[in-house]
């Protein structure tokens, strides 16, 4: 590859600064030869013809940090190129850099989220010495893991993992490896050199409308958890945008209420119209920048209220309060929303995430049980 600092001048009159990375050639399938090239605009410009001694100043100090940019990419590069390595970075513990990772999870992501991290990091430490460094990391190391995952992982029952699980596990440790990638700790990205596991069709447990009436007259022993847990049902908000809804994003336009927030998990702006009874049990109105549901947190003690909670209701499901998230999108499809409008609502980015409810819901498969006649049986 080859890297270079480039100029170009504008409509405006100044020039812009930007990179320019040459991957090479190759022919296209008119069998003309075509340039690879990708750009890098550092928002940096100069005057294209000072006037004045402060002009003159500014473009030497443009040029000067732009140059600086320019050697530092060049630096990147062979660093990766050569496998050159931080050598203060390379000497990090991994084990504890996975650690802040999971940490940064239960601060901004949902408690499902943050359980996978969390779960991966126990693993994590029965085959990774708590003294290796990043320096230590290669290719094989990387499987070693996967096979770990892929053979001999057990759950606290002392059982296999599941295909999902391992899955899920195994790509929170890649995740990790990417990042650490990105932030300089690894001269190459180790994550692409094995393949992930294949991902099983998982079951999404979800309440039935009858049982979420249950749950709506039974006693939950803290009420702001009911309350979250009920508005996730009716609204399909994910546990970390409940959790971080302050009262600006609640926008009451009459009859009609609303929130307006951005997705945690997808970092997408969402409209999200809710019904007058979601909109009851977000209470009175409070002061824009506090939070909705305040005291609400992520924790086993919640998480086991809920389990207990469903018990006094008669529901005996393993419920999580991501379950909410799956009742709406159920509840929508069966009572006659489309498939569209139920993935606009819950934010998927492809509509075959929302079909995977469809499949629940399908109604003729549900026409089929009935269709053999009855028999009459002597037992």
């Amino acid at each position: 590859m080859k890297i270079t600092l480039k100029q170009k001048k504008l409509t405006n009159g100044k020039i812009s600064l930007f990179i320019e990375y040459y991957k090479g050639s190759s022919t296209n399938n008119q069998g003309k030869r075509i340039h690879i090239r990708d750009f890098e605009y550092l928002k940096l410009y100069l005057h294209s013809e000072p006037n004045s001694a402060k002009e003159k100043k500014e473009n030497k100090e443009t040029m000067a940090l732009a140059e600086s940019i320019y050697s530092i990419r060049k630096a990147e590069y062979f660093q990766g190129r050569y496998d050159l390595k931080d050598k203060v970075k390379s000497k990090r513990l991994f084990l504890v850099y996975f650690e802040e990772l999971t940490e940064e999870k239960q601060k901004h992501d949902s408690s499902n989220n943050y359980g996978n991290w969390f779960s991966t990091l126990q693993h994590l430490k029965k085959i990774v010495p708590p003294n290796f460094t990043f320096d230590e990391i290669d290719e094989n190391f990387i499987k070693k893991v996967k096979n770990y995952f892929e053979n001999d992982a057990l759950t606290k029952s002392e059982i296999p993992l599941s295909q999902n699980s391992k899955y899920s596990y195994f790509n929170k440790f890649k995740a990790a490896i990417r990042q650490a990638f990105e932030d300089g700790y690894l001269p190459i990205n180790y994550a692409t050199k094995v393949k992930s596991f294949e991902q099983a069709e998982s079951q999404r447990e979800y309440l039935t409308f009858d049982e979420l009436q249950s749950l709506g007259t039974a006693e939950c022993k803290y009420p702001v958890l009911k309350k979250a847990f009920l508005f996730s049902c009716l609204s399909g908000l994910r546990w970390s945008d409940i959790n971080t809804l302050i009262w600006k994003e609640v926008r009451d336009e009459g009859d009609i209420s609303k929130v307006n927030f951005r997705q945690e998990k997808t970092d997408g702006v969402e409209y999200l119209y809710i019904s007058k009874q979601a909109r009851e049990l977000l209470g009175e109105r409070q002061d824009p920048q506090e939070r909705v549901f305040k005291g609400l947190k992520y924790g086993m003690t919640y998480n086991t209220e809920i389990i207990r909670w469903c018990n006094r209701a008669g529901v005996a499901k393993h419920i999580t309060f991501h379950s909410a998230r799956h009742t709406n999108a159920v509840l929508l499809l069966e009572n006659g929303a489309d498939i569209y409008t139920v993935s606009k609502r819950l934010g998927h980015r492809e509509l075959r995430t929302t079909q995977i409810y469809a499949k629940i819901v399908d109604s003729k498969a549900k026409e089929a049980a009935e269709i053999i006649p009855q028999l009459n049986i002597d037992l």
